[in-house]
């Protein structure tokens, strides 16, 4: 119902994943009248969970890092009811499957750390100074450093290109969705950081159990699903069934396909694809709830699920998650699941395909020089926010939604849309 003062809410905020969610929280915090549009049926934008045929799918294969600060912030983590993967990732080498872990929590698994097996003393002795220096480095410190690409960032670091093409490389496609390692060392820095402090883990029912939660401690009139957007106006948004929401501000919290044709002149990094497939499996290919990459590259990388969390099978079969670049063809899913069948010395030509997702706006693609955090302000009264605009995790699509929130909040409260205004599209 429209207000007195003919507006339906002081702020629109269209999109509920993560950051619209963030957003929106404290702007009700803050004594705002928000309305938030979503236009699927439920929150979580791509941090999204789906029950196919028994199984429990993500919407592409997700972690949620404990160490996040606005993780820490944000989330009741014991009614997520957490579970964790194994500290490190097995690397499948020409000798099988090597162990790289981090001996501070594991010792007993760290043995592949010994020179000579994963890596000489060299890259070894490289990774301790590296590990050491970002774990214990003041994040703004970080985020500070002057940015060149992931690559570089580990030749100077003092790796060997050997180590790089053995470890980093495979490994960290599957955190960057890139093969070339362009991405941001910053970015990076941060990441490996948060992977040293923090432990990887998965909701017992899914990752969309993040946004269910975060959707759950707003006020039931906020949050509007089935709502789509068809464009601003001056005013404020028109919807799809033509209906008009009359607002002060309207945030754009949707991804960054969604927010260039919302707003014309916005400038978006290029997007990062991703395709996971699901497999299900008569017994578990691997007793341990670890990450699998492969040195090979045919994929980024593979776990069973089911080892993490028992419930996300309700006939005992085991549930195999499969990521890897781009939108494979059928040939290209008979390629990976040969590549499978040698990664794991298992027969994988009895396991039933069960889901397929891809993913066309999975990450950004964080190229340097790359801002960590930028102004949410589009124009006067236009706001944008989401991973794009910060970094492409759970705490950069927060952080993002929380900067929202505060730029919007001093506008209004200086009494005007906005005031300094940064170039259209910046």
């Amino acid at each position: 119902m429209r207000k007195p003062d003919g507006r339906d809410a002081d702020v629109v905020v269209i999109g509920a994943g993560v950051a619209g969610l963030a957003c929106a929280a404290d702007l009700l915090a803050a004594g705002v009248r928000v309305s938030l549009l979503e236009a699927a049926d439920t929150p979580g934008g791509r941090v999204a969970t789906d029950r196919v045929r028994g199984f429990t799918t993500d919407r592409g294969f997700q972690v949620l890092n404990t160490a996040y600060p606005q993780v820490k912030r944000r989330l009741k983590l014991r009614a997520l009811r957490l579970r964790p993967f194994t500290p490190g990732v097995l690397v499948h080498t020409g000798d099988g499957l090597r162990r790289f872990t981090d001996p501070t929590r594991r010792l007993r698994d760290s043995r592949d750390l010994l020179p000579g097996r994963l890596a000489p003393a060299r890259d070894l002795a490289a990774l301790g100074v590296l590990s050491a220096r970002d774990m214990l480095a003041p994040a703004a410190r970080l985020r500070g450093r002057q940015d060149g690409t992931t690559l570089t960032a580990l030749a100077d670091a003092g790796f060997s290109p050997a180590f790089v093409e053995a470890f980093f490389r495979p490994f960290l496609s599957g955190v960057f969705l890139e093969d070339e390692l362009e991405t941001s060392a910053r970015f990076f820095h941060l990441v490996w950081r948060s992977m040293l402090r923090g432990t990887a883990c998965l909701p017992a029912d899914g990752m969309g159990a993040i946004p269910a939660q975060l959707a759950s401690a707003l006020p039931g009139s906020v949050v509007r699903t089935a709502t789509p957007v068809a464009s601003l106006t001056p005013d404020g948004v028109l919807l799809a069934d033509g209906a008009d929401l009359a607002a002060a501000a309207v945030v754009v919290a949707t991804g960054q396909s969604a927010a260039a044709r919302l707003l014309p002149g916005l400038a978006v990094p290029r997007a990062r694809t991703v395709t996971t497939l699901y497999h299900a499996a008569e017994r578990s290919p691997l007793a341990e709830p670890t990450l699998v990459v492969d040195g090979g590259r045919r994929f980024l990388n593979t776990c069973v699920l089911t080892e993490v969390h028992p419930g996300y099978s309700v006939d005992g079969r085991a549930l195999v998650s499969t990521s890897v670049l781009g939108a494979p063809g059928p040939a290209d899913e008979a390629a990976v699941r040969v590549a499978l069948g040698h990664v794991y010395g298992a027969d994988t030509g009895s396991w039933e395909a069960v889901h397929r997702v891809t993913v066309r706006d999975a990450l950004p693609a964080m190229t340097p020089p790359w801002p960590l955090s930028r102004s949410t302000r589009f124009s006067p009264g236009r706001y944008v926010c989401g991973d794009h605009r910060a970094t492409g995790s759970l705490q950069g699509a927060m952080a993002s939604g929380a900067r929202a929130a505060r730029e919007v909040l001093m506008d209004l409260r200086a009494g005007t849309r906005t005031r300094t205004q940064p170039r259209r599209g910046a």
